[in-house]
């Protein structure tokens, strides 16, 4: 009967939410949305080139003015037609077309009038293709714990489309839902990868503890330096959403930051637990100060790699802004000084603030849970 009743448990309560949480999201995303553009008329629709009239293409290999082609739509009003539109050469729209190139084209009809221009090149099966590839390769090389760590990722996904993004839009602190979803995405993702145990219960509460650990890093350098989520650089247009939806803007930047550290505080706190878990195993009568010091060492090595992940990550997407200052040959004081400088240190120091000090406190927390009794956790002996 137990054998019947535990994975009842294990499976059976997790489905229940899952199934309330959906209904959650569904009636979450039943709102109507603010206009803030006029769109009335204008579709995005898919297309596919059939003939180059007019090239832009100059002897040296760039380009220069509009393409004029033909394109086949494949949707909307004017599916199946043919029509003559314009290609721009411009780096944000307009796409270097060639006949049987996939194009997104921004389409305006009225009556029997139409006009046309090509947004883009089509992306969408290159983005599903590759997300998809990365997905196999993911569950080839892991096996079942790639699997269900691909379910934890796209469960991520999915909570930030439709549950993050919807709360904040209604006017709820980005802040305090960010740390919803980091608790929600965290306790699924473990449980998915460790199962029900002593060892994901470490796990989870080390990494919320590294997640509060960022923010408060995070809310303390924003009063003491003054940068805060109003300096970003898309203020100006964040506060149209401000104005028309009560948006709170000012939290977005700390949100993110918590969100951004999730993936690397998750890595090293299921790390660390699942190490002192094993070590447990095997030796079932090692002393608390003896499994804390073995944890100490597991975690002293991750983090010598481990520190410099948000670093690196922040440093990477700031590359463009930082060439740009060297270019200039911009004076010390304003680059240190700058708003942009500013947000980019926050976020690599206060992350890393989390990944740094999650490691004691998983251990911490995983010594207390493992040798609080004298035998092994259950289900969770050596590995075979």
């Amino acid at each position: 009967m137990r054998k019947k009743v535990k994975p009842l448990i294990r499976w059976g309560i997790p489905a229940l939410c899952l199934v309330l949480l959906a209904i959650f999201v569904v009636r979450l995303n039943q709102m109507e949305k603010t206009p803030l553009v006029s769109r009335a008329g204008q579709t995005f629709e898919k297309g596919v080139v059939t003939q180059i009239l007019q090239d832009n293409l100059q002897p040296d290999g760039s380009r220069v003015g509009e393409q004029t082609v033909k394109v086949r739509m494949l949707t909307g009003a004017l599916k199946g037609r043919e029509v003559t539109t314009t290609s721009a050469s411009g780096y944000l729209f307009g796409a270097a077309c060639r006949v049987g190139l996939k194009v997104v084209v921004i389409q305006s009809v009225a009556g029997d009038s139409s006009v046309t221009t090509v947004y883009s090149q089509s992306r969408e099966a290159a983005i599903y293709i590759f997300a998809g590839v990365y997905l196999v390769v993911l569950c080839l090389v892991g096996g079942r714990q790639g699997l269900r760590g691909a379910l934890g990722l796209v469960f991520t996904g999915l909570c930030i489309m439709f549950v993050y993004l919807p709360l904040v839009y209604r006017g709820y602190s980005p802040f305090w839902i960010s740390v919803l979803i980091c608790v929600a995405t965290t306790v699924v993702t473990l449980y998915l990868i460790g199962g029900p145990g002593l060892k994901t219960l470490a796990a989870v509460a080390g990494t919320i503890t590294g997640i509060v650990i960022a923010g408060i890093a995070a809310t303390a350098f924003s009063a003491v330096t003054g940068v805060t989520g109003w300096n970003v650089s898309d203020i100006e247009s964040l506060m149209t959403l401000w104005n028309t939806n009560g948006v709170q803007v000012g939290g977005l930047l700390f949100s993110g930051l918590l969100i951004s550290s999730m993936g690397a505080v998750m890595d090293v706190a299921m790390s660390i637990s699942s190490a002192m878990c094993e070590l447990t195993a095997h030796n079932p009568a090692i002393s608390r100060g003896a499994l804390f010091k073995a944890g100490m060492n597991v975690g002293r090595d991750m983090l010598g790699t481990d520190s410099n992940t948000l670093i690196l990550a922040f440093a990477g997407a700031s590359v463009s802004m930082l060439l740009l200052d060297y270019a200039y040959d911009l004076p010390y004081l304003q680059i240190i000084n700058s708003n942009n400088i500013g947000i980019a240190i926050m976020q690599g120091l206060s992350g890393s603030f989390g990944i740094v000090l999650s490691a004691p406190a998983t251990v911490l927390l995983a010594t207390l849970l493992f040798k609080r009794q004298k035998t092994p956790p259950v289900g969770e002996g050596p590995a075979e």
